[in-house]
């Protein structure tokens, strides 16, 4: 990512996170592992109300993707999310995770209001979902079962999304 790494990591809790635009294909193991529970943390909507992962998780499936509106790789992953989202929103709770580095809530806002994205957005204002799923970068998509569990991450553009939610959903 680009900016001050000193604000990054207080951003971020002083995780190590990819500067720079990064390229991985999708793995079994990034970030927060395969099986695990992850920590229900309160992020805002883009009203600045608090809304808390809790409401979500452990309910139904949910893909969580870690973006931001200057990410080149977001970009390209956006067509696989909206497909899934097309094929699986009524079953899967899409939440776009916007991180705080080099962005702001407002800003967040506006691209929203002139895109339209594929589930809910949420700001991660400071760093608490990025520290619970231990995100390495944006482009970054952790599904949960509806269990809670960790069954999927991966980082980059071209992860298979169908693929994982299918797994999620023990199809």
């Amino acid at each position: 990512m680009h900016g001050n790494n000193e604000s990054v990591g207080r951003i971020l809790g002083n995780l190590p996170i990819a500067i720079g635009p990064q390229r991985a294909e999708a793995q079994d193991q990034i970030g927060i592992a395969v099986g695990a529970t992850p920590e229900a943390v309160t992020l805002e909507n883009l009203e600045g109300n608090p809304v808390s992962l809790a409401d979500f998780i452990g309910k139904k499936p949910v893909l969580l993707e870690f973006w931001a509106t200057w990410c080149p790789l977001c970009k390209a992953l956006e067509p696989r999310v909206q497909a899934a989202f097309e094929k699986y929103g009524g079953e899967v709770e899409f939440l776009i995770v916007a991180v705080a580095v080099n962005q702001t809530l407002r800003r967040v806002g506006r691209h929203a209001a002139e895109h339209e994205m594929p589930g809910r957005i949420l700001w991660d204002g400071e760093g608490a979902a990025v520290r619970a799923f231990m995100a390495p970068s944006t482009s970054y998509v952790v599904v949960l079962n509806a269990e809670g569990k960790v069954a999927y991450t991966g980082l980059g553009d071209d992860q298979d999304l169908d693929a994982a939610i299918a797994k999620a959903l023990g199809r």
